[in-house]
């Protein structure tokens, strides 16, 4: 049985799947491009690492059929960052790779993601554009394979 719905639960989810999309889309921006947008951030805050980069394995799943049983796949390197922001906004990241200069940028747009002062700016400046990129590129990708897709079919013979 799950609890009943209230509009502060609704708020509090909300808030959640914006900063995961945020996260998401740091983590899948190209490491130069992530390293072009923060030296063109203007009225950077002050900031300081509040945990070190560090790089380390994860397991990655995947599915039988893209939907059936769970297994390991195998591991993937990643690397993470919280860094905390001069007025207490504090921001991670978990990005593919070793590159922990990414990993410290992307929690740091995320820190700033999260500060009101800075909010509105990184989300139209930073967040919204390598989404659009992101989008664009899913979808050349998604049409090129389709071009490549073949139908198979099966006649059916009579029984004559």
């Amino acid at each position: 049985m799950t609890a009943p719905s209230s509009p502060d639960n609704k708020a509090e989810n909300a808030e959640v799947i914006a900063r995961q999309r945020v996260m998401r889309v740091l983590a899948q921006a190209p490491d130069q491009q992530l390293e072009d947008l923060y030296e063109k951030f203007a009225d950077k805050p002050d900031w300081t690492i509040a945990r070190k980069p560090e790089t380390g394995l994860v397991m990655t799943r995947g599915r039988n059929g893209g939907g059936g049983a769970p297994f390991n796949l195998g591991e993937m390197t990643v690397t993470r960052a919280a860094i905390q922001l001069e007025s207490g906004e504090v921001g991670h990241a978990y990005c593919q790779g070793r590159n922990q200069r990414k990993a410290a940028i992307a929690a740091f747009f995320d820190a700033a993601w999260l500060s009101e002062a800075h909010k509105q700016s990184v989300e139209t400046n930073i967040i919204t554009p390598l989404e659009q990129e992101q989008v664009t590129a899913k979808k050349d990708k998604l049409r090129k394979a389709a071009a490549t897709k073949v139908d198979f079919f099966t006649m059916v013979r009579g029984d004559g």
